[in-house]
């Protein structure tokens, strides 16, 4: 069994930054740095290949993921430039899945036919809502009628592969107007609708400030139960806690992740990961790689930047299983096995007394989360964190 390669390059500007967002991203203040970024991208792609050849060996690239931040803030022509200096350091295989994150209020007319000139395959559009006044409710600066637009544009283009981003639970949300917004992405014809709840993350203005009238968690239990058959009824299978794909078009970056796969991370604030067997001492390593979040520290140097750091074979199930659980097909056991380095003993306690509480379903060497597994996740997962004598 071989682990997949993926590789992740963030963007971290954006026009303004949200009050929700807790991710990697800065509002953007002058003119885009592109070349000068795009150059740091170049120069951290070449120093990590080098760096960690011991783990890559061979193996080709079977996707691609360009998120933020806001990706589409910089030109075809630089994001062609990325993907470029990635086919000469890397084996990217013919079927690799290219994915870029774009706002509906950054794309001009055309473009996206030039992103798909350089090699873009797929793209995420970050609607969140078709809702004009929980838009600006969400500090969003596009409209129902740019995303609308971004929609069309995709269409025109010939790219057929592509994701809508929809939150609920958002300000003076019920089951209708959420559904609503479902039917509205349906209507489009998305390869995948990406539906996750807001969530108020320490750190954000929402979180120090909570907008007016969020609906209460019955209300939220009542929109997913009202938008599941919905999607269904479209075509659509959920796949992972919070992603609905049509068949063949559950997003191949995302399930590497969730398959507990490695990749390369880079740019301002990534994060990678990558295994293999340490040909000195014979042993099974996972290492972490980040990058500092200031894109002005990122761009002095990436080589000296990057921080590196191995996972302890007492953190592994719980990383394992943060990953694998989420999705609805969970994980088999040689899977286990073959990316922690670890041997099936070290869960099975774990795993059986969780099947006991209706938590996991487990068939043969595959474990599945059950419905409520999964929506009492977080629960789940603590029961894998190491304890101090071990896991």
């Amino acid at each position: 069994m071989t682990i997949p390669l993926g590789v992740y390059l963030h963007f971290p500007w954006c026009v303004s930054k949200c009050p929700y967002c807790d991710f990697n991203s800065h509002a953007l203040r002058g003119p885009l740095p592109e070349q000068a970024y795009v150059d740091a991208l170049c120069i951290d792609l070449r120093a990590q290949v080098e760096r960690h050849a011991q783990f890559l060996g061979g193996r080709s690239v079977t996707s691609i993921f360009l998120g933020g931040g806001t990706p589409s803030l910089f030109s075809p022509a630089a994001i062609g430039r990325v993907l470029q200096a990635l086919r000469d350091e890397l084996p990217i295989a013919a079927s690799a899945e290219i994915t870029l994150e774009a706002n509906p209020g950054t794309i001009e007319r055309g473009r996206f036919a030039e992103y798909a000139a350089a090699g873009v395959n797929r793209v995420s559009v970050g609607a969140q809502t078709f809702d004009a006044s929980r838009l600006r409710a969400l500090g969003r600066v596009h409209s129902p009628a740019e995303t609308a637009s971004a929609l069309a544009e995709l269409h025109a283009a010939g790219v057929d592969n592509f994701n809508i981003d929809l939150m609920y639970g958002l300000p003076g949300q019920g089951v209708a107007e959420a559904l609503a917004d479902v039917q509205a992405a349906l209507s489009f014809s998305p390869a995948q609708i990406s539906h996750y709840h807001l969530t108020l993350e320490p750190g954000t203005p929402f979180a120090a400030q909570p907008p007016p009238a969020l609906p209460d968690e019955d209300t939220t239990v009542e929109i997913l139960a009202a938008c599941l058959p919905a999607l269904q009824a479209a075509g659509f299978e959920r796949y992972e806690v919070s992603a609905y794909a049509r068949s063949g078009r559950a997003c191949a970056h995302n399930l590497l992740y969730w398959n507990f796969g490695d990749y390369l991370g880079l740019g301002a604030g990534a994060h990678g990961k990558l295994s293999g067997r340490d040909p000195a001492s014979g042993e099974w390593r996972i290492v972490r790689t980040t990058q500092p979040r200031d894109p002005r520290r990122f761009q002095r140097d990436p080589r000296v930047a990057l921080v590196q750091t191995d996972v302890a074979p007492a953190q592994r199930p719980f990383e394992f299983m943060l990953n694998a659980l989420r999705l609805l097909e969970g994980f088999a056991a040689p899977q286990f096995e073959v990316a922690t380095g670890l041997p099936w003993r070290t869960v099975w306690p774990t795993l059986e007394r969780l099947s006991k509480r209706g938590l996991l379903t487990i068939e043969g060497e595959r474990v599945r989360p059950t419905p409520s597994g999964l929506q009492y996740l977080n629960d789940l997962l603590v029961e894998f964190l190491p304890s101090e004598s071990g896991t």
